[in-house]
């Protein structure tokens, strides 16, 4: 799967529908980003330059909100993003383990794509579910006391 993004005309004429529906209003920024993201499926450096020009705002800004929020993303994700917490209470109940199941699963590295585009793999901070540890989130479904032996079977699920 290919990660470069060409921004179009139509691609264009989107982000500045978008743009002009929150009035171009600079304090709008995260819901533009967020309208945007959901077209585009992620943020590319192109995209985000766009809503710059027309927000009248510097690239950085929109750049930096882009890159705080873990909400955002700069990179393609994949019909089913999995995310792994990697918070302590994950990390000491073996969230590592299972991330490393879902890498040899799914031959793709954190931060990568299956070549079909159906997962893509991320590990978190916290979910805030630290009594369900170690915590695997594919979409809005979380999946608690996740065991690398399950990791298969919660792949399997997603046979679409």
């Amino acid at each position: 799967m290919s990660t470069t993004f060409k921004i179009q005309e139509s691609h264009i004429k989107t982000i500045h529908d978008i743009c002009d529906s929150f009035n171009n209003d600079p304090g709008e920024l995260i819901n533009v980003l967020h309208k945007c993201q959901g077209e585009f499926g992620y943020l590319p450096e192109d995209v985000q330059r766009e809503i710059a020009s027309k927000m009248k705002i510097s690239v950085a800004k929109v750049y930096g909100v882009v890159s705080f929020y873990s909400f955002f993303t700069m990179t393609p994700k994949g019909r089913h993003a999995i995310s792994v917490c990697m918070g302590t209470a994950c990390y000491v109940r073996g969230a590592e383990k299972v991330v490393d199941e879902f890498k040899s699963q799914l031959s793709i590295k954190v931060g990568g794509v299956t070549e079909d585009g159906k997962f893509s793999l991320d590990c978190l901070r916290c979910v805030g579910a630290c009594g369900l540890a170690p915590v695997v989130l594919i979409g809005e479904k979380v999946y608690g006391r996740v065991e690398p032996h399950q990791v298969k079977d919660i792949l399997a699920e997603y046979n679409d």
